[in-house]
């Protein structure tokens, strides 16, 4: 009834398979971890750019056709030039807001 109750030593096998499981669970935090986190981001990274690509075309799609059906019925050609107008904005604010290598830290 003595030995029951004393709590024993552990053995090599125990010993040799704790400190295995330790060196698995270091290597997974400070090695596989970070590789699965950027993993992660990249993915969900492109799945947010391929869904806001998406809208934009079905947003450019939509403003075409409200244009050629309400504004210009007519003239298809101003509704591509509204649509060419706007874009080139778009694209001169963001040219405008650029700067050099040497000054970007």
């Amino acid at each position: 009834m003595s030995e029951a109750t004393e709590p024993r030593e552990p053995d090599f096998v125990d010993k040799a398979l704790h400190s295995f499981d330790h060196a698995l669970d270091v290597v997974h935090d400070k090695v596989l971890r970070p590789i699965l986190l950027v993993g992660r981001a990249l993915a969900f990274g492109f799945i947010i750019l391929l869904a806001v690509l998406v809208l934009l075309v079905a947003l450019v799609i939509g403003i075409i056709r409200l244009l050629d059906v309400y504004a210009f019925s007519s003239h298809e050609w101003l509704s591509y030039a509204v649509i060419g107008a706007l874009s080139l904005l778009g694209g001169l604010m963001i040219w405008r807001r650029r700067r050099p290598i040497d000054t970007r830290k």
